[in-house]
C-alpha cells in the first residue's frame, strides 16, 4: 500500500494575515507523514511593486509579468514570503526546506503564448521531474514551493499556485496515495457567496456541471475547481477546499472532491 501524501495549498488571504499564517503553519506542521506546501502572494508583491513605484496590471483578475513584475514576484515569492514561511515551519520543528519550480530542476514551464492578451512572463506546466523531490520526501524534508517555475533555458516564470499544487499531486501518485487540500479563508465551496454557513460537503462531476449551469461557481472558484477535477482525473485520490479548521483531524465543515 502507498503511503499517503498530502499537499496542501494556501490562498493569499491567509498569507497577509500574521495571525492566520501563524495559525495555519502550526496546524500544518502537525499534519502526520510526508507533506508539501504550495503558496503564492499575489497580494504580498502588488505592495511591494507599489512600494517600488512599479505599476501593476491586472486582466480578468489575472496578472500580467513583465520584466520589472517578474523581479518583484522572484523577490516576494521566492525570496522574503518563502523564507519566512520556511524559518516559521523550522521553529515549529517541521524541518522544511524553501523551493522554487527552478531548484534541482523539478517544474518546468513554456511562456504561455500570445493569444488575446500578452500575459508575460506566465508559465504553463509541461513536465513535472521527482526524482529529487522524492529524496526530499523520502528523507524526511517538508518541500514548501513558490509560485515560479523555470523554461529549462534559464528563465523563470510566474506560476498559478493552484496549478502547481495539483501537478505536484498528479506527479507523486506512482509513488504516493496524494491527497490535496486548497486552504483559504472561506470555510469551503458555498451554495450562497454571502454566507459562510451554505457548505456544500461534497461535489462530484454530475454536481459540479450542475452548479456551473446554474452559475453557482463564479470568479475564482471556476479555475480552483477546473485544477480540482483535473487532479481528480488523473489519479488524485482526494481534493478537499476549506480553511484552516478543514486540517483539524475532527474537522468536517469543507468541501470534499471525487469523480
Amino acid at each position: 500500500m502507498k503511503p499517503i501524501l498530502s499537499i496542501v495549498k494556501i490562498g493569499g488571504n491567509i498569507i497577509e494575515s500574521e495571525k492566520e499564517l501563524a495559525r495555519f503553519l502550526i496546524l500544518f506542521s502537525q499534519i502526520k507523514g510526508p507533506k508539501i506546501l504550495v503558496h503564492g502572494g499575489g497580494k504580498k508583491a502588488t505592495a511591494m511593486a507599489d512600494k517600488l513605484g512599479i505599476k501593476t496590471a491586472m486582466v480578468q483578475g489575472r496578472r500580467i509579468t513583465d520584466k520589472k513584475s517578474l523581479e518583484v514576484a522572484v523577490m516576494t515569492y521566492g525570496g522574503l514570503l518563502n523564507k519566512s514561511i520556511v524559518a516559521s515551519l523550522q521553529a515549529l520543528k517541521c524541518n522544511a526546506i524553501g523551493l522554487s519550480g527552478a531548484d534541482a530542476g523539478i517544474i518546468q514551464a513554456v511562456k504561455r503564448p500570445v493569444e488575446l492578451v500578452d500575459f508575460g512572463f506566465v508559465g504553463d506546466i509541461v513536465s513535472v521531474h521527482t526524482q529529487s523531490l522524492l529524496i526530499f520526501l523520502q528523507t524526511g524534508l517538508v518541500p514548501v514551493f513558490c509560485a515560479l517555475s523555470h523554461d529549462g533555458k534559464g528563465q523563470l516564470l510566474n506560476t498559478n499556485a493552484d496549478t502547481i499544487a495539483s501537478e505536484l499531486a498528479i506527479a507523486l501518485t506512482k509513488e504516493y496515495t496524494t491527497s490535496l487540500y486548497y486552504c483559504f479563508e472561506k470555510p469551503g465551496v458555498l451554495s450562497d457567496i454571502s454566507s459562510d454557513n451554505s457548505v456544500i460537503s461534497h461535489i462530484n462531476k454530475q454536481t459540479y456541471f450542475s452548479l456551473l449551469k446554474e452559475h453557482t461557481i463564479a470568479g475564482g472558484m471556476l479555475p480552483k475547481l477546473e485544477n480540482c477535477f483535473y487532479a481528480l482525473d488523473h489519479s488524485v485520490h482526494k481534493v478537499c477546499i476549506g480553511n484552516l479548521q478543514m486540517l483539524l483531524p475532527n474537522s468536517s465543515t469543507y468541501t470534499t472532491l471525487t469523480l
